[in-house]
């Protein structure tokens, strides 16, 4: 080992310096894990307590390399899988398999699978509803939350598309068209829908031309202005697009179209608390944030329902794509929420 003191003494810039004291990059592993009658494609990275991460719509576990690195340099069990429907992981066709009680099931299964007792869980997007679904059900399995760009919100009288529709939004939330048979073709081809749907929803475009959920004007599969928004990684981008064009959108389309049989099958848990440490993160300018919640919730709000949430992160001039467009910053609160457990 070259000890720090010898390569001051060759006149290294502190560039050179920091790089060479830096820890190596924890290499990358690769399992097809049998789970639930169903193969899935799950990335491993790092050792020590395990923390899994769980992506959205449209999606794989490739969104989470930066965080992987970051929290497996930090000494953790890195985790990620391409959830059900997406990637090169199982994808039943019936939107039935994919009630909130088949994803949590997956991802014990994942634990299970490579003899993990307990993890913190990650989720963004579609992600962060299953994980908190997950540290509903499986409280002994997931022992703390983290929730990017969805706020937890637990089960009420009837499910999230019927309140929609009874507030009117019927003909204007973007979900509710999406469910409809048939819907997958809106998305073809994945070589123009990926890049819109990343930069649409992002911080990069004008204030005035971002997503709005409710605005079929100013919709996500409008085409997007650039290639990729300059903060995507091109790799990410290609490998995206690839997986689309090889599994299609119906797995992911699935998981709008389930919602309401998760609700029907989750009575017990109406109005139900999540009772694990959590932090919850997300962009100022997001759309579905802002339509979440207009103006910037206080932790006394968020608490009623998470009476344990260590805080929330509101990160300005960053969109949908928190993990991507703040990913430093998304890495830096991660670990130090993952020392906190430790700590505590």
């Amino acid at each position: 080992m070259l000890l720090a003191s010898s390569v001051a003494g060759l006149g290294l810039a502190a560039p050179a310096l920091a790089a060479l004291q830096r820890p190596a990059a924890q290499p990358l592993r690769r399992h097809r894990l049998s789970i639930n009658g169903g193969s899935f494609n799950v990335l491993e990275q790092g050792e020590g307590p395990a923390v899994l991460f769980c992506h959205g719509f449209p999606d794989t576990a490739e969104t989470w390399r930066s965080q992987m690195r970051a929290v497996a340099g930090a000494g953790y069990r890195a985790l990620a899988l391409d959830m059900r429907g997406f990637g090169e992981s199982f994808a039943p066709p019936d939107a039935s398999q994919y009630t909130s009680l088949h994803i949590v099931g997956d991802l014990v299964g994942v634990l299970d699978a490579l003899k993990i007792d307990r993890a913190v869980i990650v989720g963004h997007d579609w992600g962060a509803d299953h994980a908190q679904r997950a540290a509903l059900l499986r409280p002994d399995r997931f022992h703390a939350l983290v929730s990017i760009s969805i706020p937890y919100a637990p089960r009420g009288d009837v499910d999230t598309w019927s309140d929609l529709r009874n507030k009117g939004l019927g003909e204007r939330y973007y979900a509710l068209d999406w469910i409809k048979p048939g819907r997958e073709t809106l998305f073809a081809p994945a070589s123009q829908s990926i890049p819109a749907i990343l930069y649409w929803p992002s911080a990069s475009p004008p204030p005035g031309q971002r997503w709005d959920p409710v605005d079929p004007a100013r919709g996500m599969l409008r085409p997007a202005p650039v290639a990729a928004p300059p903060w995507a990684d091109p790799a990410y981008v290609r490998h995206t697009v690839r997986a689309f064009e090889k599994s299609g959108f119906r797995g992911g389309l699935n998981y709008y179209r389930a919602l309401p049989l998760s609700f029907d099958l989750m009575p017990a848990f109406k109005q139900a608390v999540i009772r694990q440490p959590s932090l919850y993160v997300w962009g100022a300018a997001d759309g579905l944030c802002r339509f979440f919640h207009p103006t910037t919730p206080s932790l006394e709000e968020l608490r009623r329902f998470q009476p344990r949430l260590v805080k929330q992160v509101r990160l300005e001039d960053v969109g949908h794509w928190v993990q991507h467009e703040a990913a430093q910053r998304l890495n830096e609160e991660l670990i130090g929420f993952l020392k906190g457990l430790d700590a505590g």
